[in-house]
């Protein structure tokens, strides 16, 4: 059974499915933690299925080193085999990302490597796109750099903006994410960097 912690700053839409995926009897994973870099809403989700929450608030470190540092030590706590970011709206310091790789995945709302960032589906918008997509990564160095495991085109409809497009990403993100974790889980999906 791969045991999964998720990472979140938000409402945590995508930690939501995955544990309603998780609680199904085959689903070869399990998540055993859920951390956030702040008070985030999305923490409910993980306690009201009764996991485990951390938080490791980003504004109480001096760094980002620092920070990091008391993420890993929560992580390890854990011993998690996989680490998913799941709208963690920070970037993981190189330490941290080192000690984990290649065991640290990334969701984000565009088809990589277009529209690299926190601002994804805006800068869809902004550069005229026809479509975008969502898309699952290996985390590394680099920002929404890392291997993609899996993606799928979205299409830009006339008059969307940045809110009605993101909402139509959501889904397909949260497939792409359960399936994705699925298929490491049973070995059909190696990571690498």
């Amino acid at each position: 059974m791969l045991t999964v912690a998720v990472l979140i700053s938000g409402a945590g839409s995508n930690l939501r499915a995955l544990l309603e995926a998780a609680r199904h009897p085959d689903f070869p994973a399990r998540i055993v933690v859920v951390g956030a870099d702040r008070e985030a809403d999305g923490l409910a989700h993980a306690e009201e299925f009764g996991i485990p929450t951390f938080t490791v608030p980003f504004r109480a470190f001096e760094t980002r080193e620092a920070w990091g540092a008391e993420l890993a030590a929560q992580l390890d706590r854990w011993e998690p085999d996989l680490i998913v970011l799941s709208g963690l709206m920070r970037l993981l310091p190189a330490p941290v990302v080192a000690r984990y790789s290649p065991r640290i995945i990334n969701t984000h709302p565009a088809y990589l490597p277009e529209f690299p960032g926190a601002h994804g589906v805006r800068d869809a918008l902004a550069a005229g796109a026809e479509q975008t997509g969502a898309s699952i990564i290996v985390v590394d160095d680099g920002i929404d750099a890392g291997p993609i495991l899996a993606q799928e085109r979205v299409p830009v409809l006339p008059g969307d903006s940045e809110q009605t497009l993101h909402e139509r990403i959501k889904p397909v993100e949260r497939r792409l994410l359960i399936d994705v974790v699925q298929r490491i889980a049973t070995g059909d999906l190696a990571l690498s960097n």
